[in-house]
């Protein structure tokens, strides 16, 4: 249960790097909302770490929560605000998505 609260935490992380990208290209009320975003988001994510590191090691938790939010800000940086998709960038997702998957399949 507590990984799939770090996975909803590391999504939530993905969601503040989201809202500042947007907050980015807003102006007025719009970049204030974003904003707002990002703090309601940031804590959810940080409550949900917290709560997933209870009963997880926090080596692995931390690693995981991290990746999950590096990958993940990858992809909405690609498919949302079109940063380039280089066969690098890939290849480097790649072994980070591996590692990830690599650690909770070791983790106890």
């Amino acid at each position: 249960m507590n990984w799939i609260v770090l996975i909803v935490a590391g999504l939530f992380e993905v969601a503040f790097a989201f809202c500042l990208g947007k907050a980015k290209a807003a102006t007025g009320n719009e970049m204030y909302l974003w904003y707002a975003g990002f703090l309601v988001a940031l804590f959810l994510s940080m409550a949900l770490l917290i709560k997933a590191t209870q009963t997880l090691p926090i080596g692995t938790a931390y690693a995981v929560w991290t990746g999950i939010g590096a990958v993940g800000t990858v992809l909405v940086g690609i498919f949302v605000f079109k940063e380039p998709a280089t066969f690098l960038r890939i290849v480097f997702l790649s072994t980070l998505i591996g590692s990830i998957i690599g650690l909770k399949a070791v983790s106890q």
